[in-house]
């Protein structure tokens, strides 16, 4: 079973300054990070600002070339998570035909953002994310991450949040 999720956040991971995308599960308060590169933050944090570039950016002609294929974007699932990396499954319609393309979590979210199209764990990435967040080597413990992410305020989430 899928788990449907929302983008709590956009922030910087204070012991590594890297790129955090804090999901939550909509039915409860379970969040989940992703650490992404920074231009993949930086591709969200335009859409969660709606800041329109003067070209269009990667993400823009994906969900231009979508639409322009008579397809539409239904959903998105992050459904794997090995080796600490996560993988994710754009799902498309094109007519009567599903297709399902794998994709990096972060071009997932940023083109979900566009598209306006629901966001999902699996069941199995959401428990093995919760226990495995660990990220870089250096940081901390699982338990101290998911009690740093789980007590998170708006201000914490600065000018990024959802």
């Amino acid at each position: 079973m899928d788990i449907e999720v929302r983008i709590r956040g956009l922030m910087m991971d204070p012991a590594t300054s890297m790129p955090i995308v804090v999901l939550k599960d909509v039915a409860s308060d379970t969040v989940m990070p992703i650490w992404v590169g920074i231009f993949e933050a930086n591709a969200i944090a335009l859409e969660i600002e709606k800041v329109a570039a003067p070209r269009p950016m990667t993400h823009d002609l994906t969900r231009n070339l979508i639409r322009h294929l008579n397809a539409t974007l239904e959903r998105i699932v992050i459904s794997e998570l090995k080796d600490d990396v996560f993988f994710a499954v754009l799902w498309l319609r094109q007519g009567d035909e599903p297709l399902a393309l794998d994709a990096r979590p972060s071009d997932a979210l940023a083109l979900a953002l566009r598209a306006d199209c629901p966001i999902y764990v699996t069941e199995q990435v959401m428990q093995m994310a919760r226990l495995n967040t660990s990220g870089p080597a250096e940081g901390p413990t699982a338990e101290q991450l998911r009690g740093w992410l789980e007590g998170l305020n708006d201000e914490d989430l600065g000018r990024y949040k959802m």
